[in-house]
Protein backbone atom coordinates (compact mmCIF):
# COMPACT_ATOMS: atom_id res chain seq x y z
CA UNK A 1 0.00 0.00 0.00
CA UNK A 2 1.43 3.26 -0.80
CA UNK A 3 0.69 6.10 1.72
CA UNK A 4 2.67 8.62 0.28
CA UNK A 5 5.75 9.70 1.30
CA UNK A 6 6.90 8.56 4.97
CA UNK A 7 9.69 9.40 7.12
CA UNK A 8 11.78 6.20 5.33
CA UNK A 9 11.61 8.04 1.93
CA UNK A 10 13.18 11.07 3.44
CA UNK A 11 16.05 9.59 5.01
CA UNK A 12 16.70 8.27 2.06
CA UNK A 13 16.50 11.63 0.35
CA UNK A 14 19.05 12.92 3.22
CA UNK A 15 21.32 10.02 3.04
CA UNK A 16 21.38 10.52 -0.81
CA UNK A 17 22.15 14.21 -0.08
CA UNK A 18 24.73 13.57 1.97
CA UNK A 19 26.59 10.96 -0.32
CA UNK A 20 26.51 13.74 -2.67
CA UNK A 21 28.41 16.47 -0.52
CA UNK A 22 30.66 13.91 0.64
CA UNK A 23 31.28 12.95 -2.71
CA UNK A 24 31.82 16.49 -4.18
CA UNK A 25 34.71 17.32 -0.93
CA UNK A 26 36.66 14.59 -1.90
CA UNK A 27 36.55 15.48 -5.72
CA UNK A 28 37.76 19.31 -5.01
CA UNK A 29 40.53 17.68 -2.42
CA UNK A 30 41.44 15.10 -4.85
CA UNK A 31 41.90 17.43 -7.67
CA UNK A 32 43.78 20.25 -5.09
CA UNK A 33 45.74 17.47 -4.19
CA UNK A 34 46.64 16.41 -8.23
CA UNK A 35 47.31 19.99 -9.47
CA UNK A 36 49.98 20.39 -6.16
CA UNK A 37 51.85 17.29 -6.77
CA UNK A 38 51.96 16.98 -10.18
CA UNK A 39 53.59 20.46 -10.76
CA UNK A 40 51.06 21.28 -12.95
CA UNK A 41 49.03 25.15 -13.55
CA UNK A 42 45.48 24.64 -13.33
CA UNK A 43 42.97 27.23 -14.30
CA UNK A 44 41.71 29.86 -12.02
CA UNK A 45 39.77 32.13 -13.80
CA UNK A 46 38.21 32.95 -16.96
CA UNK A 47 37.90 35.67 -19.34
CA UNK A 48 34.41 36.06 -21.25
CA UNK A 49 33.46 37.81 -24.41
CA UNK A 50 29.74 39.53 -24.90
CA UNK A 51 28.16 36.63 -25.87
CA UNK A 52 30.03 34.57 -22.68
CA UNK A 53 32.58 32.46 -24.74
CA UNK A 54 35.66 32.11 -22.99
CA UNK A 55 38.48 33.82 -24.92
CA UNK A 56 41.54 33.31 -21.76
CA UNK A 57 42.03 31.69 -18.85
CA UNK A 58 43.96 32.71 -16.00
CA UNK A 59 46.49 29.92 -14.74
CA UNK A 60 47.42 29.25 -10.80
CA UNK A 61 50.67 30.88 -12.01
CA UNK A 62 49.18 34.46 -12.81
CA UNK A 63 49.73 33.88 -16.31
CA UNK A 64 47.37 35.18 -18.81
CA UNK A 65 46.79 32.68 -21.80
CA UNK A 66 44.53 33.56 -24.74
CA UNK A 67 42.21 31.08 -25.72
CA UNK A 68 44.34 29.44 -28.58
CA UNK A 69 47.66 28.73 -26.36
CA UNK A 70 45.41 27.50 -23.34
CA UNK A 71 43.93 24.81 -26.23
CA UNK A 72 47.82 23.92 -27.02
CA UNK A 73 49.08 24.03 -23.81
CA UNK A 74 46.52 21.80 -22.45
CA UNK A 75 46.62 19.25 -25.32
CA UNK A 76 50.66 18.84 -24.82
CA UNK A 77 49.36 17.69 -20.72
CA UNK A 78 50.92 21.30 -19.03
CA UNK A 79 47.42 22.16 -17.44
CA UNK A 80 46.05 20.36 -14.92
CA UNK A 81 42.37 19.28 -14.65
CA UNK A 82 41.39 20.22 -18.11
CA UNK A 83 40.57 18.01 -21.70
CA UNK A 84 40.64 19.32 -24.77
CA UNK A 85 37.73 17.33 -27.33
CA UNK A 86 36.77 18.12 -30.99
CA UNK A 87 33.18 19.42 -31.29
CA UNK A 88 31.26 21.72 -34.06
CA UNK A 89 34.39 21.48 -36.39
CA UNK A 90 36.97 22.58 -33.72
CA UNK A 91 38.62 21.79 -30.34
CA UNK A 92 37.16 22.78 -27.68
CA UNK A 93 38.52 22.78 -23.65
CA UNK A 94 36.58 21.60 -20.89
CA UNK A 95 37.17 21.30 -17.35
CA UNK A 96 37.58 17.27 -16.20
CA UNK A 97 33.97 16.14 -15.50
CA UNK A 98 34.13 15.53 -11.84
CA UNK A 99 30.77 16.27 -10.09
CA UNK A 100 31.63 19.24 -8.92
CA UNK A 101 30.17 22.20 -10.74
CA UNK A 102 32.43 25.28 -8.92
CA UNK A 103 35.00 23.95 -10.53
CA UNK A 104 33.38 24.18 -14.12
CA UNK A 105 35.49 26.53 -16.43
CA UNK A 106 32.20 28.68 -16.75
CA UNK A 107 31.84 28.76 -13.20
CA UNK A 108 35.01 29.99 -12.36
CA UNK A 109 36.16 33.88 -11.70
CA UNK A 110 36.78 36.18 -14.37
CA UNK A 111 39.60 38.55 -14.57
Amino acid sequence: MNQGPTNENQNYEQIYQEYRQQGEMQAEQDQMQTATTDGKEHIVAVRKNNDGDIIAIQTSAGRELDYVTALSEAKAGALANVDVYHRYGRDILRSEPDGVKENNLDNLPTF
